[in-house]
């Protein structure tokens, strides 16, 4: 069995921004499920101490060189949730004490950059002075992307280190820690490794092109992203540095933690169910959902819910654009909730405001409502125009409402459009459109309309579908397992070769 350190910036439940801290948070405790050493280490920033979870000091402090200043710190440890997963912090107030984890008022931190260089250097540090024997470094998103280029530029020949072997997860491939060249001094590292095949990118610093660029193996969270992130329009202007290490690079879907996304023990929902019961308990969800949100109360209607941030990624614009055609001549009913750019808030608003019974709009993140959303619609759209991996259809799925995807990244590996082919093989479980345009998403919401009102028994196998896939973290644990294993093998026949 692999012993694992996995770095992250963030965790579930002591902070999150985003999918990495549900990775960070739950795969540790599945991989120890199945037999593996794991440990976390993550900055110990002020929110931290709100989780409800025991932290105590380890006892040991450290310091070290960042540009022209000596910063020091000390390392914290606690226990993932219902564990033993140890869990260390890097405790450094200077640096992380602060509001937010990465921006405040939608500015990012002007020091992110030297915060996060010493996070990397404490990790480094951790590995040494707390003893910790690892086989790999599972390293994520460019908060941690310097760790292999610490690695093979200062500690490869250190005790403890010879065959350390890392790996890189890449979350999302716009985020890459881009800043400006003179930043690098900040790193310690030696200017050598500024050039275009490491940190340098266009004249500037890019902490994740140094990560992607030495590790061992590189991974994102679906085998399709995987692929789209190796051609120039979903690239990021990485795309030649991942095509150069396309052997090394893969995709493993994340997973949905069922003891929070479930409708047989869901206690945010209004009725219960299950594979034998979900059209009473889907009914009743409905029901209760249309009386909360003030929708008309018709059970025939199709009740279309959204979840996200209204943003261009998430694909808003063909969303508001399909929805102020269609409240003029269908009875579809839509929920929306989440908050983003002012424009497509301010369209949505508009059309809840002009057809109340129709369009139910909440411009806000609720966790309660999100899983009355899974548990009361139909359908989910998820329309987005590019998905690294995505949870919501997979909550849906669970849930019995069918999703309506573009086919991108994850989505495209979750989602089996309800063609012929899929159906007669059984393996479809909701919908899908090709090109991110208004036009193929109008299309194939026509095609989820007809089916719901005319077809109910192909609906009803599509539903039953989707409900028995398992999309649990312990079918990704294992794929990650077998990627650690393969991984750590490669690195120790280099070293004997």
């Amino acid at each position: 069995m692999s012993k694992i350190l996995l770095a992250t910036s963030e965790a579930v439940p002591f902070a999150k921004t985003g999918g990495l801290a549900d990775v960070a948070g739950t795969l540790p405790i599945e991989l120890a499920r199945l037999g593996h050493e794991v440990s976390v280490i993550m900055p110990a920033y002020r929110c931290v101490h709100d989780a409800g979870v025991t932290i105590h000091g380890t006892g040991i402090e450290f310091e070290l060189p960042i540009g022209n200043q000596i910063i020091s710190g000390r390392f914290l440890e606690g226990r993932l949730p219902d564990s033993d997963v140890p869990i260390y912090f890097v405790k450094q107030d200077g640096y992380f004490d602060r509001a937010a984890l990465y921006s405040e008022n939608g500015r990012d931190y002007r020091d992110n950059c030297q915060r996060f260089v010493f996070f990397c250097r404490a990790v480094m540090e951790a590995i040494r002075l707390l003893e910790l024997e690892i086989d790999l470094l599972h390293c994520n998103d460019w908060q941690t992307a310097l760790l292999p280029v610490y690695l093979e530029a200062e500690y490869r020949h250190s005790p403890g280190f010879e065959s350390l072997a890392t790996l890189i997860t890449v979350h999302n491939l716009a985020y890459q820690g881009v800043f400006w060249h003179w930043d690098m001094l900040l790193t310690g590292l030696d200017w050598k490794y500024f050039n275009w095949q490491q940190l340098e990118f266009y004249g500037d610093l890019n902490l994740l092109k140094g990560g992607i660029a030495t590790a061992d193996a590189i991974n994102t969270v679906s085998p399709k992203y995987a692929e789209e992130i190796q051609d120039s329009r979903l690239g990021c202007g990485l795309d030649g540095v991942l095509r150069n290490r396309s052997e090394s690079l893969s995709g493993i879907i994340n997973g949905v933690d069922y003891d929070i996304w479930n409708p047989v023990t869901d206690d945010r929902i209004s009725q219960n169910y299950d594979l034998q019961s979900w059209q009473a308990g889907k009914a009743a969800c409905k029901q209760s959902l249309q009386h909360e949100l003030g929708l008309a109360a018709d059970p025939d209607a199709l009740l279309l819910g959204f979840v996200g941030r209204l943003v261009e990624q998430k694909g808003v614009s063909l969303l508001v654009e399909a929805m102020q055609r269609w409240v003029h001549h269908s009875p579809v009913q839509w929920v929306i909730l989440g908050s983003g750019e002012p424009q497509h808030e301010q369209s949505l608003r508009e059309l809840a405001e002009s057809f109340p019974q129709r369009v139910a709009v909440r411009l806000e993140f609720s966790e309660t409502l999100a899983h009355r959303i899974e548990a009361g619609s139909d359908a989910f759209l998820m329309p987005s125009r590019y998905e690294p991996c995505g949870l919501n259809q997979m909550y849906s799925l669970k849930y019995g409402t069918l999703p309506i995807v573009h086919s991108t990244g994850g989505l495209s590996d979750t989602i089996l459009h309800a063609s012929q082919p899929h159906l007669d093989a059984k393996t479809a479980n909701g919908f899908s459109f090709g090109s991110f345009d208004t036009g193929d998403l109008e299309a194939t919401l026509g095609e989820v309309a007809d089916m719901y009102s005319n077809r109910r028994e192909i609906w009803q196998q599509l539903v039953q579908t989707g409900m028995t896939q398992d999309w649990s973290w312990k079918r990704s644990a294992q794929a990650y397992a077998d990627l650690y294993k393969q991984t750590i093998q490669k690195v120790r026949q280099t070293i004997c070769a």
